[in-house]
């Protein structure tokens, strides 16, 4: 009888991530290197015991099918795959609390999840302008007014990870605006007064840091439209880019 040796992993192409197609191996590598040469990836791993603590104080892997422990053992096993699965899936999930830095041998799974977060959008990963694309219109509210979110904002659709109480908010409008002064149903801008040069400081931050950049990647329009807000009021302050 003949037995027929699989082939390598390696030739496998494996099925869709996500719903997102998949890509070659190499593309996959490249992503993980690059997550690899953040020079903040060597104090955020250091191995894993297998605890479990991270998990017991994590807030989403009680309503999610979220583990910040594989997070941090797929990075420790280099699983190339499996990194790319989570920065198409499970990163996202993730509520930035850092609750997992309990770790008792110093791991950081939440800081791990931010340098894929930012390889993620710096790379315009599909999952990452799905993720996002409900905070275009809060980056533009912080820039044009200063303030981040109003009630009539808060949709089911644009932020489904808030949990079930946007839904709440977003049904029930009319009773909030019955409850809440009316110069905070749409904009804060009527209860105190942002500067313009706080505006430019911040603008100018978002410029140097490459935040705006990283804009660009996930909503190229949001990124013009910022672009020219702030174009009349740099010259007003006299600011050259």
């Amino acid at each position: 009888m003949t037995v027929t040796q699989p082939m390598p992993s390696v030739y496998f192409k494996s099925p869709d991530v996500a719903g997102y197609p998949d890509v070659p191996f190499e593309e996959k590598q490249r992503l993980f290197d690059e997550v690899k040469s953040d020079i903040r990836y060597k104090d955020y791993l250091y191995g894993c015991y297998e605890c479990g603590i991270c998990v017991a104080a994590c807030p989403s892997a009680r309503f999610y099918d979220f583990s910040p422990r594989r997070i941090a053992q797929a990075s420790a096993r280099e699983d190339v795959e499996l990194v790319y699965q989570q920065m198409q899936e499970d990163i996202w999930e993730c509520s930035q609390c850092f609750s997992c830095l309990r770790c008792p041998r110093g791991n950081n799974p939440g800081g791990i999840i931010t340098i894929m977060r930012e390889v993620a959008v710096n790379n315009g990963l599909a999952s990452a302008k799905e993720a996002l694309a409900g905070y275009s219109r809060i980056i533009y509210k912080i820039m044009s007014t200063g303030t981040q979110v109003s009630p009539d904002m808060l949709q089911r659709d644009a932020f489904p990870d808030w949990g079930p109480e946007t839904g709440d908010v977003s049904e029930n409008l009319d009773l909030w605006r019955r409850a809440l002064p009316s110069e905070t149903l749409h904009t804060t801008s009527t209860g105190w007064e942002v500067s313009e040069r706080t505006l430019v400081e911040l603008y100018l931050i978002w410029l140097t840091t490459g935040a705006l950049d990283m804009i660009a990647e996930i909503d190229r329009s949001l990124h013009s439209i910022l672009s020219e807000l702030m174009e009349e009021l740099l010259e007003d302050e006299g600011i050259e880019i």
